[in-house]
């Protein structure tokens, strides 16, 4: 297999959870720019719509799912859905995410189950359902979660950003990967993470508008994370390329993690 081939996603269904805006469409790009088909999930129908006109602009073909995968037994429909118009998945992106800021001894027991529930437990809940239904039985698939560098550590002292829930689920997202992929190596299912740095999105955009300019200086490279910065990492974790990696994460944050 040459080299090009080894990256190419052509033939292969991706789905890819908070996939209408962010990270999760640029991570949908990316790997229908590789020849990916997607599904794109989301609880807006609104959001959705616009997703899959921005990437059938791009060439891509993309199927919306309106799902709320915080939802109890969210994941076995919205398999359904998958399958029964692409009639298979071959990988899958977990990118659904929530946050929330309070001080950890104010931190209110609501938001915290919120956040816990979307970041991790439907993370396992749809990893699984995709697994027994799809990957198992093929002895083939590639799982790829989002995580942040935020799970590799606490916050930067002063800028008060008060996330303890989202960075412990975080934390455990990676932990999460590494026992995965220990236990569904013996199937030759890869299960990998990527960890963005700060990133200019709708759930970063107030700690941005507070603290960019504090958060270029502390990164080497001098910028945040950009629109097309992710496409690269991703696509390539989840491809041939990298079929003999598994149980990593791979920081994309211009150097903040290495400081």
């Amino acid at each position: 297999m040459g080299l090009k081939e080894m990256f190419s996603l052509g033939g292969q269904v991706a789905l890819v959870t908070g996939g209408s805006r962010g990270l999760g469409l640029q991570i949908a790009e990316g790997l229908g720019e590789m020849g990916a088909r997607v599904a794109i999930t989301a609880r807006r129908a609104d959001e959705l719509d616009r997703a899959v006109a921005h990437l059938a602009e791009c060439g891509v073909e993309a199927f919306p799912v309106r799902s709320d995968l915080s939802a109890p037994g969210a994941a076995g429909p919205l398999v359904d859905q998958v399958l029964a118009h692409f009639g298979r998945i071959d990988i899958l992106v977990n990118n659904a995410g929530a946050t929330w800021g309070a001080p950890a001894e104010d931190y209110p027991a609501d938001a915290w189950r919120k956040v816990m529930g979307l970041n991790m437990d439907a993370v396992f809940f749809l990893t699984q359902e995709v697994g027994r239904r799809e990957f198992i039985p093929r002895r083939a698939g590639k799982v790829l979660n989002v995580g942040s560098i935020t799970g590799l550590g606490g916050n930067p002292p002063g800028q008060q950003m008060y996330t303890i829930a989202y960075n412990t689920s975080k934390g455990a997202l990676l932990n999460f990967t590494r026992t995965l992929a220990a236990e569904w190596g013996r199937y030759g299912i890869n299960v990998n993470a990527v960890c963005p740095g700060f990133f200019s999105t709708k759930m970063t955009r107030q700690t941005v508008d507070r603290h960019g300019e504090e958060m270029v200086a502390a990164t080497p490279l001098g910028r945040l994370g950009g629109d097309e910065d992710l496409k690269g990492a991703a696509a390539f974790l989840v491809s041939d390329a990298a079929r003999h990696i598994t149980g990593q994460f791979l920081a994309v944050d211009g150097g903040v993690s290495a400081c």
